[in-house]
């Protein structure tokens, strides 16, 4: 008879998630004793006897409602299981991009078994019998390497009064509305608003924007420096975020 549940997480003001993780096995006393224990360690445990019933909480079954479930951050999975064993398990979880960390726990301790739940798409292999604290810190390992290939760095964004510009996405906004500018006058831009008030002469904006190669007048800066005038200021002719260093070159702000 197949069973799921969520088991009771220890009570503590100072806990913090550590992760949520399916464990399928089959003999009682392994099961309890590991999900209790990493319960006690801070993850939240969800239990499953048999391969079919974790391939229906893991989203891997056309009668499988995900939204009902809660995300899991791990799998733990033992090999001999009834109905679907676990290389079976872990070979069609893989075949269908679902790409949860599976962690392996298994009486079979051989190099070729080791090798053959790797290749079958695990990320990890324990053999039994094993610690709490060796399950628990690859447990925290695969987490953390798993958040670390997920995770997404911010996207840069500057921002300067009611200029706010989007390096990555190559978007200008003034005001809340986007601005068109051509390649060459967001790159000035950029250069000035990652250094806003720092004075640039026209060599070196050239430098910067242009290249050392650059053979033409480098009036061409001021044309430049006009064209985003006419974008951005509300009087080109007295601007208020580029501005003029006589003798010097240009600032912003």
């Amino acid at each position: 008879m197949s069973s799921l549940a969520l088991l009771p997480q220890p009570q503590s003001d100072i806990r913090v998630r550590l992760g949520r993780i399916l464990l399928v096995e089959d003999e009682v006393l392994i099961r309890e004793s590991i999900a209790l224990g990493l319960a006690e360690e801070g993850f939240d445990m969800l239990v499953a006897e048999d391969g079919l019933t974790a391939l229906d909480m893991l989203g891997g079954t056309a009668t499988a409602s995900r939204t009902a479930r809660p995300d899991i951050d791990l799998v733990i999975l033992d090999l001999m299981l009834p109905g679907m064993n676990g290389l079976d398990l872990c070979r069609l979880l893989r075949h269908q991009s679902i790409n949860t960390p599976i962690l392996i726990l298994s009486a079979k301790g051989t190099e070729a078994d080791r090798v053959l739940g790797l290749e079958t798409g695990a990320d990890d292999y324990l053999t039994k019998p094993f610690g709490m604290r060796e399950l628990t810190a690859r447990c925290r390992a695969l987490l953390r390497r798993q958040q670390a290939k997920t995770s997404t760095p911010e996207e840069k964004v500057l921002q300067f009064e009611d200029i706010t510009l989007h390096p990555e996405e190559c978007r200008v906004f003034l005001r809340g509305e986007e601005v068109s500018l051509s390649p060459k006058e967001f790159r000035i831009l950029e250069l000035f608003m990652e250094q806003p008030r720092r004075v640039w002469s026209r060599d070196q904006i050239i430098d910067q924007i242009w290249g050392h190669d650059f053979m033409g007048d480098n009036k061409t800066v001021d044309v430049h420096i006009r064209w985003i005038r006419e974008k951005l200021e509300i009087d080109p002719s007295h601007p208020t975020y580029l501005k003029t260093v006589r003798g010097f070159g240009y600032r912003l702000g």
